[in-house]
């Protein structure tokens, strides 16, 4: 039984409940604890990307804690439980590692949003500082010497 879940437990920890119910049934929950990272996968994404990056649904979230609940005899939970565990395990380690690709991607995408958003304050910053220049050298070249002051230091001829 701890041999099919230690994939599971190294983890998550587990809630494992066994009931006696009526005419000799008994009743086994395995209940994977939530984390405090899970509820945090999607706060990268941040208020300003929440338009450009899809989040990881909160029911995928969610689903990295519903439980296995096996009911039987106890000769029936015997025999299906290895089998049984191996499978819920596998689930849940592939349901977590999807989460856990997207949380990487949600990571990659933001990281490449604030490069481009960026990159394209720089070119914005340099543009501006292009048309400073160009202005600058069109108001010189519409001095004239009428209008030009005494005190300026451009009306000095040599």
């Amino acid at each position: 039984m701890f041999i099919e879940l230690m994939p599971l437990i190294e983890n998550r920890p587990l809630t494992i409940t066994v009931s006696a119910l009526s005419e000799g049934r008994i009743r086994v929950n395995i209940v994977p604890q939530a984390l405090a990272k899970d509820s945090k996968v999607n706060e990268k994404i941040g208020y300003g990307n929440k338009d450009k990056i899809a989040q990881i649904p909160e029911s995928a979230i969610h689903a990295l804690t519903v439980p296995l609940s096996l009911t039987g005899t106890p000769e029936e939970i015997d025999a299906e439980l290895a089998q049984q565990l191996k499978a819920f395990v596998d689930c849940h380690m592939a349901l977590r590692q999807s989460v856990e690709d997207a949380r990487l991607q949600i990571a990659e995408a933001v990281k490449a949003i604030e490069e481009r958003d960026r990159a394209r304050s720089k070119s914005k910053a340099a543009a501006k500082a292009d048309e400073k220049p160009s202005d600058a050298k069109g108001e010189e070249a519409k001095l004239t010497a009428d209008n030009l002051s005494l005190f300026d230091p451009r009306a000095v001829t040599t």
